[in-house]
């Protein structure tokens, strides 16, 4: 064997050892992988299932849509219209920051502000940057495709109306709950339940499969208002139209529907658009019709004569000695504007006397007197069961001195809202039944509670008439074609020390058409500031427009005669608070 071959042997052998010595690993190895692969894939394939589930299996929520607010007839006054949110894993998106300024870009904001949110919630591993995003822009923002930023699909309020129904729907918060009016009140009515369901999402957290349907999104309920939407509008539009004319801080109006006690309009001034979250302010949003009160002045008078007539002691034809114009009382005089002498209960009325009011209500037992005027609803709530209504005041009578029994009878020393004084005036115009007061449409007229007598309620309505008319002080209310039955008030507003002599409330409180009432509609116009403050001045045309329109509307028949209105019946005409 030559040198060469020799040398030759052992490398061969070398060779050879390594060869079968790398075969032998791959083998080996090759062996594991299989050996793990079947153990994995047979033996352990629940561990691995919920592993990928815990990684990438989510439950993720179904927004359910708000129930839909309408008027009487069916016309929307809030629906919920899909917005998207977009959202963000912060941890997730500050790992690629070089992404944050195209996302900043296309959701409006600053990079600098955008980093330093992400920054102070990095902790978070979900967190909003921008709520509500119209559709089509929130659909630029995906496709982006930026680490950790996704879309919430929800539903934002809208409300068709605007202004007009503002202050009776209130709204909802960003989270869609509602917050004030109707949106409050019927919250657990209105609003749905949210749905849920797996997904299965991919390392960026995009859902890239529906896998189950845990539970069906349950939409909310809609609500029928008992609002009648064109009468909405044209009280709003003659309310408005008066407050900008006379310069007055604000005003109120109630429209009734007497066989049902439903709110058929419900509007304030100043507005509030619900669609505009900047006009959202606690000074601005209030119904006042509802939840502020006042002195109501000369309309609360018919509710004193109804207690005469109910109590037996007065009869339409009782007469009641005014002179000499003016009545002390205690250290406190009470006077008319003129003396008017011996009058009626309906001179009274329509002469608005006060001295006349007054000597008719001190002739009334205390006790008797109370029970009457809170059966009419002073002092108690109407039960429309919206949210922060007032109950109004009406002092026991057991404090009355002979001075705040005197001032009552022309509607000073209590106070009511214009939706109770409305209430007050249903009981009139319904025969002295008392219906409650219900803001959502009802089917068949509610169970009513006896008041006063029938006679006692048409003897003053047929009072009432001779106020709207050249003898009386509300001839501006007067409605062409119909029998308006209705009373001015003007009252002073209160002051340090007592009462202002400058600030007034401007009422007029009626019914129409007197023969056979439909309608009871209330207005007030706070401290009216162009030169006039009568209520039947400032009131009284805000009546007529409204009940013009809203006769109209509802297809009421006339019920008057003659059309024109009535001739005074004496020469001797004023207007007194």
């Amino acid at each position: 064997m030559s040198t060469v071959e020799r040398a030759a042997k052992p490398a061969y052998h070398s060779f050879v050892l390594r060869l079968w010595t790398v075969a032998a690993v791959l083998v080996l190895a090759g062996g594991g992988l299989v050996a793990r692969a079947v153990h994995l894939q047979v033996f352990n394939t629940d561990f691995l299932n919920k592993q990928a589930a815990a990684r990438h299996l989510r439950v993720a929520t179904l927004s359910a849509t708000r129930g839909v607010i309408k008027d009487r007839n069916g016309e929307p006054l809030a629906v919920s219209t899909p917005v998207d949110s977009v959202w963000v894993n912060p941890p997730q998106l500050l790992a690629e920051p070089d992404r944050i300024r195209g996302l900043a870009k296309a959701l409006n904001l600053d990079s600098g502000e955008l980093t330093a949110r992400l920054t102070r919630n990095v902790r978070k591993e979900f967190y909003y940057l921008k709520r509500h995003m119209n559709p089509g822009a929130a659909a630029a923002v995906d496709a982006q495709q930026v680490p950790g930023v996704h879309l919430l699909r929800e539903y934002r309020r809208y409300y068709p109306a605007g202004e007009v129904t503002g202050h009776l729907l209130g709204f909802t918060n960003i989270d869609d709950k509602g917050q004030e009016g109707l949106e409050l009140a019927f919250d657990n009515w209105l609003h749905g339940v949210p749905g849920k369901k797996k997904v299965l999402r991919d390392r960026l957290g995009r859902i890239i499969e529906d896998v189950e349907s845990i539970e069906p999104p349950s939409p909310g309920r809609d609500l029928v208002t008992a609002i009648d939407l064109r009468i909405q509008y044209l009280a709003y539009r003659e309310l408005k139209a008066a407050v900008q004319k006379h310069n007055a801080v604000s005003g109120s109006a109630i429209v009734l529907d007497v066989s049902t006690g439903e709110v058929l309009a419900d509007v304030n001034q100043p507005a509030f658009n619900p669609n505009d979250r900047s006009q959202i302010d606690p000074a601005r949003f209030r119904n006042r019709a509802i939840t502020d009160i006042l002195e109501p002045g000369s309309t609360f008078k018919p509710l004193i004569v109804a207690a005469a007539l109910e109590s037996g002691r007065f009869n339409p034809g009782s007469r009641i000695d005014t002179n000499p114009g003016f009545i002390r009382v205690g250290n406190k005089t009470i006077e008319d504007k003129h003396n008017y002498g011996v009058m009626d209960p309906a001179m009274i009325l329509a002469k608005s006397s006060n001295v006349g009011a007054v000597q008719i209500a001190m002739q009334l037992d205390k006790e008797m007197l109370w029970n009457t005027l809170s059966r009419f609803g002073a002092g108690r709530l109407t039960a429309s069961g919206f949210p922060g209504e007032s109950a109004g005041m009406l002092p026991p009578f057991q404090g009355w001195r002979p001075i705040g029994q005197a001032t009552m009878a022309y509607g000073y020393g209590l106070s009511m809202t214009p939706l109770q004084l409305a209430q007050a005036y249903a009981v009139l115009a319904g025969d002295g039944l008392s219906r409650p007061i219900s803001l959502v449409r009802v089917d068949k007229p509610p169970i009513a509670r006896r008041v006063v007598s029938p006679e006692t309620t048409r003897g003053v309505v047929s009072m009432l008439e001779r106020v709207v008319t050249t003898e009386g002080t509300g001839i501006k209310a007067a409605v062409t074609g119909y029998r308006v039955a209705g009373k001015t008030g003007t009252a002073r507003k209160v002051a340090a020390g007592g009462y202002a002599g400058d600030r007034h409330t401007a009422v007029f409180a009626g019914l129409v058409p007197a023969s056979e009432p439909r309608l009871v509609i209330v207005v007030v116009v706070d401290e009216p500031r162009g030169g006039q403050y009568f209520g039947g001045d400032v009131a009284a045309p805000v009546f007529s427009a409204v009940a013009t329109g809203a006769l109209r509307i509802l297809a009421v028949p006339p019920d008057a005669a003659d059309p024109a209105p009535a001739k005074p019946l004496t020469k001797l005409a004023s207007r007194t608070p």
